[in-house]
């Protein structure tokens, strides 16, 4: 007797499918240990050919940072350990670019794969915020080796990373999201991307101090940058050592959620129709 006749078989029944974004999120909470797995997968694959391995995650944004101190302090030299303060926004501005960049990357990688098997599409952008978290824990090492040589006292207000990056890596994932469901349309959509970031990071208070830029349209250049609210959350406690203003925590929770729920419709709207398009 076939032992396989006294099982249960199960059936997709399309017709009974709840909306997708629910159905998509239910599905990924189911391979959580896929996502993990992702996670590993991309960490392994980065740094198992390099000799310096995980270390690099610390020297890039060391080497960024020098570099850029010892080409902009004698503009902005009157800003306080100004190379803690290029850190700071680096650290930020690292995880929020190579994060967003690496889920197009991944989605396109991955698209492949939806028409041969079954895979919540959304677990490849999630791992890259995943990998994108670990990294930036590593690049508090260096962050707060900087802060000890230039004199920046690290106060309690550090307890509160968590809390900060939970909100950008929220930001990051709808923003990912969003550009990696129109990126399978159009793939020139990275291409564009990598331009677009470069103009941003210099619009945004990476580099040049805030006030700076706080002179540009009377501040306007600043309130419609989104990564603004971010960078200054991190910056407020680690580099100025104070607990950010409710209103700031509030404005970055709102945009944080919010691109996270556009991002997320987005994607799995038009997710059925990726394996079309690769």
């Amino acid at each position: 007797m076939n032992k396989n006749t006294n099982q249960k078989q199960e059936f997709y029944d399309s017709e009974k499918r709840g909306h997708p974004a629910i159905e998509e999120f239910k599905t990924l909470l189911k391979y959580k240990d896929l996502i993990i797995q992702l996670v590993r997968r991309d960490l392994v694959s980065r740094y198992k050919r390099s000799a310096l391995g995980i270390a690099w995650t610390m020297l890039n944004p060391l080497g960024t940072m020098l570099i850029l101190t010892i080409v902009f302090s004698r503009v902005f030299g009157q800003v306080k350990s100004y190379p803690a303060y290029i850190l700071t926004g680096l650290v930020v501005w690292n995880f929020f670019s190579q994060t967003t960049v690496h889920c197009m990357d991944s989605t396109l990688w991955g698209s492949d794969l939806f028409g041969k098997i079954f895979l919540p599409r959304t677990s490849f952008i999630v791992s890259s915020i995943g990998t994108g978290i670990v990294n930036i824990l590593i690049s508090l090492v260096p962050l707060f080796f900087i802060m000890l040589v230039t004199n920046v006292t690290i106060r309690l207000t550090a307890l509160l990373f968590p809390v900060i990056l939970l909100l950008i890596a929220i930001f990051s994932l709808g923003v990912g999201l969003l550009l990696s469901a129109y990126s399978v349309f159009f793939p020139d959509i990275a291409e564009m991307y990598t331009i677009i970031l470069m103009a941003w990071m210099y619009l945004s208070p990476v580099i040049v101090p805030e006030d700076v830029l706080g002179k540009i349209a009377n501040g306007l250049i600043l309130k419609i940058n989104p990564l603004y609210y971010f960078i200054k959350l991190f910056r407020s406690i680690l580099y100025e050592g104070q607990l950010p203003p409710i209103s700031l925590v509030i404005i970055a929770t709102a945009i944080s959620f919010t691109m996270f729920i556009i991002g997320w419709l987005v994607f799995t709207k038009k997710s059925d129709e990726f394996a079309y398009h690769v």
